[in-house]
C-alpha cells in the first residue's frame, strides 16, 4: 500500500529518504489518479526497497503542489537526495514507470 503524506511531513520524509522518492499528486474522483495508483502499487511491489512511493491528496494539501505548480492530475514527481529532480510524464504502466526511473525489472533475487 502506498503511504499518504501531507504538507507538514513532506520535507522531513523526502529529505530523510535514502532511496529515490516518487510522489503521486492526486484527488478524489480523478479516474486517471485511480488507474495510476493501481500501477504504482505494482511498481512498489517490483521496486521494493529501491524506491519510496508517496501519495499526496491535493484537496487536503496545498503547499507542496503550489511550490511545484501542479496544474493537472495525476502528476508524478521524482525526488533524489531530498531534492526535486523532475516530473515523470504520462499515466504509464508499471514497466514504463520503472524504465523512466531506471529501475527496470531485474532478474530473480536481484
Amino acid at each position: 500500500m502506498i503511504r499518504s503524506i501531507n504538507d507538514d511531513e513532506f520535507d522531513r520524509v523526502v529529505e530523510g529518504a535514502v532511496v529515490p522518492v516518487l510522489v503521486e499528486f492526486w484527488q478524489p474522483g480523478c479516474g486517471g489518479c485511480r488507474v495510476l495508483t493501481g500501477e504504482l502499487e505494482k511498481v512498489q511491489a517490483e521496486a521494493g526497497d529501491r524506491l519510496l512511493i508517496l501519495a499526496m491528496n491535493v484537496q487536503e494539501n496545498f503547499q507542496i503542489p503550489a511550490e511545484l505548480e501542479i496544474s493537472s492530475l495525476p502528476a508524478l514527481a521524482l525526488y533524489r537526495n531530498g531534492r526535486f529532480e523532475r516530473f515523470i510524464g504520462g499515466l504509464g504502466k508499471k514497466e514504463e514507470i520503472l524504465k523512466q526511473l531506471g529501475l527496470e525489472a531485474r532478474g530473480n533475487g536481484q
